[in-house]
């Protein structure tokens, strides 16, 4: 195995330990057990996510947040629009299909949501490493597919041509909700991870 499959290899075990402490955030936040599946991860080069997607003109929500300190990266809790709307619904406890606009409320929720499981995902990846990392505020972007990579690509310098995609549910009483995360270290994160797994 070289170098750059074993760093992929150490991302994607990191980031599965990071999803499931996502789902224990979650948990937290609701009062209720939130089950994650293990999820499917891959890097996926930038340029393909659109298409991962269902195409660049897919109305889609992203809930955007960056990491500081040690870890600089871009995290994106992305969804097509109608499973945002199914995630609102399994979190406020109502049945599928309640939820059929996203105003202030609806992305108040979806944000609170991205801040817990990245809070979380971070907490874990950082114990992992010893390193220290804080996430951003979020930021619920409801656009298509293609414009919501546009933002995240614009906003940092530097980043890595590949993101690291985990795909997985999250299970609240038998409902469940497909999620899918992005991870977008910037060129010098990832070099802290090559020096970390040499």
């Amino acid at each position: 195995m070289n170098t750059d499959d074993n760093l992929k290899l150490f991302l994607e075990t990191t980031g599965i330990q990071g999803f499931q402490h996502a789902a224990e955030g979650l948990s937290g936040m609701l009062g209720e057990q939130i089950t994650p599946t293990r999820p499917a991860t891959r890097m996926v080069p930038l340029v393909e996510i659109p298409n991962v997607l269902g195409g660049p003109e897919r109305e889609a929500v992203g809930i955007y947040l960056q990491s500081e300190g040690d870890l600089v990266a871009q995290f994106v809790l992305v969804l097509p629009f109608e499973k945002a709307c199914e995630l609102v619904d399994l979190v406020i406890g109502e049945p599928v299909g309640t939820t059929k606009v996203l105003g202030s409320m609806e992305r108040s929720a979806l944000g609170e949501i991205g801040n817990i499981t990245t809070g979380y995902f971070l907490n874990r990846v950082a114990t992992i490493m010893h390193w220290d990392a804080r996430p951003s505020p979020p930021a619920v972007i409801v656009d298509m597919v293609g414009a919501i990579l546009n933002v995240v690509t614009a906003t940092v310098a530097g980043i890595s041509d590949e993101v690291l995609m985990l795909q997985g549910t999250f299970v609240r009483a038998g409902r469940e909700v497909e999620v899918m995360f992005w991870i977008i270290p910037d060129a010098n994160s990832l070099d802290m991870f090559k020096d970390a797994r040499s």
